[in-house]
């Protein structure tokens, strides 16, 4: 588990350096956080502890096949063997590889992507939506100046998220660049042959499904305060301001969705749950429709991306 939050003591170095002093002038000043009590710190807790199984859970019904990651491993050999300028032995390997990668694509439903491997990361960021925009600020001051490695520094910590990633083969193409490395072998072309088969290991395609965790944060906070709202209206209200400050945590890193709803709406529904609340106390219907919105947002919050 990777915890990551902006120094507090780079931020004033930075600050104290003159670094961005126009820009310092004109950040906005720290907003008045509402901490969260332990329970609701404890439901936070429970979602990203949720969040995490539920991506070992999708790691688990990956289906790696075996075949095809042995036709790697059999493909680095060959590039070894031929390296010890041993042909004969590179060639006997890169026909058995070619052999497994037949028996994969004779299946009448082998995919396009063969996933060879499947990890889970999670990586959190400890801070508050002010330290996220704290560190954008900085970030972009620093580009500006065209440090970007420092820059980059900052921008690579501005997580917090669950990351399900597949490595893949590409049917499509892999085999054959074996069968063409192997032509080159028969032919005598042993460095065209290493070159296709240098070029075939990094074909693979790394799919990244990522899921904010200030989102799944927000949704199990928000059904916590609908389940106490009539008996313990004080921690109602905890929940939802730790639900609220979740969201803009999201925000603030840049988590989008393709929900018609938006952060707006979500705080704007939170805000009318809460005046309810302190009121004749009657959210039951409120909080129904903020759920099933907020399950919809997350949902489409969920992105895949392929590198």
């Amino acid at each position: 588990m990777k915890k990551v939050l902006l120094s507090s003591v780079t931020a004033v170095a930075l600050l104290s350096s003159g670094l961005w002093a126009a820009e310092a002038n004109n950040a906005p000043q720290p907003k008045k956080v509402v901490k969260s009590n332990a329970s609701s710190q404890s439901v936070s807790a429970k979602a990203v502890n949720n969040a995490k199984a539920a991506a070992k859970a999708q790691k688990s019904e990956v289906k790696v096949v075996k075949e095809a990651v042995d036709a790697v491993a059999l493909t680095q050999e060959v590039l070894v063997a031929l390296a010890q300028n041993k042909k004969d032995e590179a060639l006997k390997k890169l026909e058995k590889a070619i052999g497994k990668l037949e028996v994969v694509m004779s299946h009448p439903k082998a995919p396009a992507l063969i996933p060879l491997d499947a990890s889970v990361v999670v990586s959190e960021f400890a801070g508050t939506a002010y330290d996220a925009e704290n560190a954008v600020i900085t970030s972009i001051a620093l580009l500006e100046k065209k440090r970007v490695q420092d820059a980059r520094l900052i921008v690579q910590t501005l997580k917090d998220e669950v990351d399900l990633i597949t490595v893949n083969m590409p049917l499509a193409s892999y085999p054959a660049a074996l069968k063409l490395a192997a032509k080159f072998l028969h032919e005598g072309k042993v460095e065209e042959a290493r070159r296709v088969l240098a070029t075939a290991l990094s074909t693979f395609v790394e799919v990244d499904v990522v899921t904010p965790l200030g989102i799944v944060e927000a949704q199990e906070l928000i059904a916590a305060a609908s389940q106490v709202a009539k008996t313990d209206k004080q921690l109602a209200l905890a929940h939802l301001d730790a639900a609220r400050a979740a969201l803009k945590k999201a925000e603030a890193l840049g988590y989008t969705s393709s929900s018609d709803t938006t952060y707006k709406m979500l705080n704007e529904a939170i805000d009318k749950i809460q005046k309810e609340i302190r009121g004749k106390n009657e959210a039951g219907k409120l909080f129904e429709d903020l759920i099933a919105k907020l399950k919809e947002f997350k949902d489409k919050a969920v992105k895949s991306f392929r590198k």
